[in-house]
């Protein structure tokens, strides 16, 4: 089927997000509100001093009170219990700290001076900005009331979001479980370790696709190794405690290509199985047999040469993971090409490309089993069939940075 295609039935399959779970702030980052986020308190929860300086109350100038602490009222002090300030009078006061009944406005240390032999006698610098009622006050409630919701169902939880969800009063976030996934590198030919000869290769995969699925939404599980031996890949699919199991290599027809005949034993229903797209064309996507009422688990099979497997990642990996982490897809990401983009006569094109200002522009090093175009890549520009001309717009695909 088409790429697009493929991407369109990926993205259906995961069908609905995965059941909500309630975690701490720093495991939500990186999944998704199964509700809204409301706030659990006002924000800010006291009317709070913007500055350092001196809380006044009325026009001024004002006599200094003397409060117990000579620093004044510090940030997560309550006033010293002296009672509300009364016209004319003022109290030192750090920036974050709850402002003291009756106080008008906070005079900036930097805006005040104080005269007199008692040295109690605060004035305001008649070269400063002039002293309006409320200057320098954070009132109660100025970003957020109690209750009012703060963000939508589906907004992506990031280290901002958890940062405003604290400062509301949450400790737990609503949060799509995101899928856990478990990848499976095939082949007796990869080396773990050390320098690639005697007909063995490095594993390239395994250090590199762990962080694009995250980025997917997915926690990934365990990799693993799985040597070519149909029994073993069979019962490692069977036996997967992961939502999605991702393989690399196996998808074609060579003579130790086990993976199609390995899901046909698990008794796994094929979705995708070649994808009109280069690199990557023979990836795939099943669906393994579930009990009633279980949740259907997912194999993406991708092909192991690297950039062909990573291909096959966003083709595929992606917007299953997505549906089921709760992500919704965004509006494509298009951009000018700064040059001509050849195509491929009937696939789709995947090509690592840089971002300058002139537009989209290709690297090299864009074969199969390369990953030096990749390594320095902003971006993969999906070029349909025929190619794109200098100056259309092409869809362009994030890359993960971490």
């Amino acid at each position: 089927m088409s790429w697009a295609q493929a991407r369109a039935r990926a993205a259906h399959a995961g069908g609905a997000p995965l059941a909500p779970v309630r975690v701490p702030l720093a495991d939500a980052v990186g999944g998704v509100l199964a509700a809204a986020l409301e706030a659990l308190t006002d924000l800010p929860a006291f009317d709070t001093s913007a500055m350092d300086g001196w809380a006044v109350s009325g026009p001024g100038p004002w006599l200094i009170r003397a409060d117990r602490s000579a620093e004044g009222i510090l940030a997560g002090a309550a006033p010293d219990g002296a009672g509300a300030l009364a016209d004319g009078t003022a109290v030192r006061i750090a920036t974050g700290a709850q402002l003291p009944p009756g106080a008008t406005a906070v005079l900036r240390s930097e805006d005040g001076r104080i005269r007199g032999g008692s040295g109690r006698e605060l004035l305001h610098d008649h070269g400063a900005t002039p002293l309006d009622q409320g200057r320098d006050i954070r009132p109660r409630g100025q970003e957020c009331r109690t209750g009012e919701p703060l963000l939508p169902p589906g907004t992506p939880v990031t280290p901002a979001v958890a940062g405003l969800a604290a400062a509301a009063g949450c400790d737990l976030l609503p949060v799509h479980r995101r899928p856990v996934v478990e990848l499976l590198v095939l082949g007796d030919e990869l080396l773990d370790a050390g320098l690639p000869g005697d007909g063995r290769t490095r594993d390239a995969l395994g250090p590199l696709l762990p962080s694009w699925l995250r980025a997917y939404g997915a926690r990934v599980g365990t990799v693993r190794r799985v040597g070519d031996d149909l029994g073993l890949l069979r019962d490692a699919l069977l036996h997967s405690p992961a939502d999605v199991v991702v393989t690399t290599g196996g998808t074609a027809a060579g003579p130790v290509d086990f993976l199609h005949l390995a899901l046909a034993e698990a008794g796994a229903r094929l979705l995708v199985d070649g994808v009109r797209v280069r690199p990557g064309h023979p990836m795939l996507l099943a669906v393994l047999p579930a009990e009633p009422g279980v949740r259907a688990r997912h194999v993406v099979g991708l092909p192991g040469n690297p950039l062909a497997a990573v291909a096959g990642a966003v083709t595929l990996a992606e917007p299953l993971l997505r549906a089921l982490a709760g992500q919704s897809a965004g509006a494509p990401y298009l951009v000018e090409a700064a040059v001509a983009l050849p195509g491929h006569p009937q696939d789709t094109r995947l090509l690592p490309v840089v971002l300058p200002e002139r537009g989209v522009l290709p690297l090299a090093f864009d074969g199969p089993a390369m990953l030096r175009g990749l390594a320095l890549a902003e971006g993969l520009a999906v070029v349909p069939p025929g190619g794109v001309p200098a100056g259309a717009r092409v869809e362009v695909l994030e890359v993960p940075a971490g």
